[in-house]
């Protein structure tokens, strides 16, 4: 079954203050490209052709003159308005779904996850990975090498576990998200989304090996900076 990319990219960027006033925060630096890049060269890296870029209103004109038809980049590019992953549905009807979050940050090229995820193509995959701050994230609880539970940004965390943003999902996720409701912040949560597959017996994960962060805070976004000049991400 194909396998396409979904990215992420919308949100107002308002933790990165002024930084963000006049241009989208997956525009920001880091390192030597601007942050959408690192997704969409994981998304190529792996042999996806096929990428959709969701994101709001404001900037999309510039991802637009940016990355064009994506052509530069081997592949080719649609662009959605929204914010949600269920806008996606159209372009990945039959298809599998690979999404990422458009500012997280990871050491690690993305050919084993997509490889084992064909091998189990009616479950859903996330990415963990141990942090010394699992508060801030989706924290998924383990014993004996499965996922128990999973937690949205908890006060006290069951494991140091954080859901990484990055999954894949079978082609049936769109049918899910239309069961889902909204939560307290009025969006759909990907949470909801993963736990749905972990109550069915549909969830499997994989670990990554190298430095992972998200870009979304000054504080963080320096320190993607930092990993990226430190190392290279494998794309």
């Amino acid at each position: 079954m194909d396998l396409r990319g979904v990215i992420l990219a919308g949100g107002k960027g308002t933790r990165l203050g002024e930084l963000t006033k006049v241009t989208n925060k997956h525009l920001l630096p880091v390192g030597p490209y601007p942050m959408v890049y690192h997704p969409l060269k994981k998304m190529t890296g792996c042999g996806i052709k096929d990428i959709l870029l969701v994101s709001g209103t404001e900037h999309m004109g510039d991802f637009v003159e940016l990355l064009g038809s994506g052509k530069d980049h081997n592949c080719r590019l649609t662009y959605r308005v929204a914010q949600a992953l269920g806008l996606a549905e159209g372009f990945s009807r039959d298809a599998r779904s690979l999404v990422i979050l458009g500012d997280n940050i990871f050491q690690d090229n993305l050919v084993e996850f997509a490889k084992e995820a064909a091998k189990h193509p009616d479950s859903a995959f996330v990415a963990l990975k141990k942090v010394h701050d699992p508060q801030r994230y989706g924290v998924a609880e383990m014993k004996d090498g499965k996922i128990l539970s999973i937690e949205e940004k908890p006060k006290n965390p069951k494991s140091d576990f954080a859901v990484a943003g990055i999954y894949i999902y079978p082609a049936d996720v769109f049918e899910v998200i239309k069961t889902l409701r909204p939560s307290h912040r009025g969006e759909l949560e990907i949470t909801d989304v993963n736990n749905y597959f972990l109550n069915n017996g549909r969830l499997r994960y994989q670990t990554l090996d190298g430095y992972w962060t998200d870009a979304g805070t000054l504080d963080s976004l320096a320190v993607a900076n930092q990993l990226v000049q430190g190392t290279d991400p494998r794309f």
